[in-house]
């Protein structure tokens, strides 16, 4: 560990999260129960990869979030790496460092040196991620070793590249890719992803799928105090 922080009080889960930089994953940060030991005592911790909102190099818009889930015994990993206090950059992300983040944790998770051997649950993996970071995660979700899509204030264009620069440019036809449960958390129709979002859910039919919406528009409620009610929604699924 290079750095480490509580995010809040650490979340208001059975076990108190903390946010770290790994030296052996410094472009991306980790979330977690501060007490391994702990939190693995009934199980493995599932792991959960995040890709930000905007495609940011950094979770920093999500940081309450990501720590309120990881308190209920996640292992997150978010793209981008960790930020100092107040800190917010624009960098740009790439799908491929979910990917990145899926391979560390496996690795980390069979490594009889790391703190982390054989306290991953790497046959309970999850993509997810907020608007850019969505789409990132739509472009993961096939990736056989995934078994769950979480999909927030996102949906894929109806003109593939219309999108800010950076965004992937996925077409309709991602969807059918898809080969686990799918949620869509959407900020009603004052979303920018509404549209999108509900016609994706449309369109999946090969996998259960759950789309939710609350009237809060794009930004969610990341930022409110435990990420607020879609953080409740998240863990729930994630639980499930």
């Amino acid at each position: 560990t290079v750095a480490s922080r509580v995010v809040e009080d650490g979340g208001t889960g059975p076990f108190k999260a903390i946010m770290v930089s790994e030296s052996s994953l410094p472009t991306h940060t980790v979330f977690k129960p501060s007490d391994l030991r702990a939190a693995t005592k009934k199980g493995k911790l599932p792991i959960i990869v995040w890709g930000n909102g905007a495609c940011a190099n950094s979770p920093w818009e999500h940081l309450n979030f990501l720590s309120e889930v990881a308190s209920y015994g996640f292992m997150v990993i978010a793209i981008g790496p960790m930020p100092k206090e107040g800190e917010r950059t624009r960098d740009r992300s790439t799908s491929s460092q979910m990917t990145d983040a899926i391979d560390w944790a496996i690795a980390q998770n069979n490594d009889k040196v790391s703190p982390y051997y054989d306290k991953l649950d790497t046959k309970e993996i999850a993509v997810s991620g907020m608007s850019c970071g969505g789409l990132q995660a739509q472009e993961t979700a096939p990736d056989p070793r995934v078994t769950t899509t979480v999909i927030c204030n996102s949906g894929i264009l109806a003109n593939p590249g219309s999108g800010m620069p950076g965004m992937p440019p996925l077409t309709k036809d991602q969807l059918s890719k898809i080969h686990t449960p799918t949620l869509y958390l959407l900020g009603g129709e004052s979303d920018i992803a509404y549209a999108n979002g509900m016609d994706d859910f449309n369109r999946i039919n090969q996998v259960p799928v759950l789309v939710a919406n609350m009237d809060v528009g794009h930004g969610g409620t990341y930022g409110q105090p435990h990420g607020g009610e879609f953080a409740k929604v998240a863990t729930a699924w994630f639980q499930w």
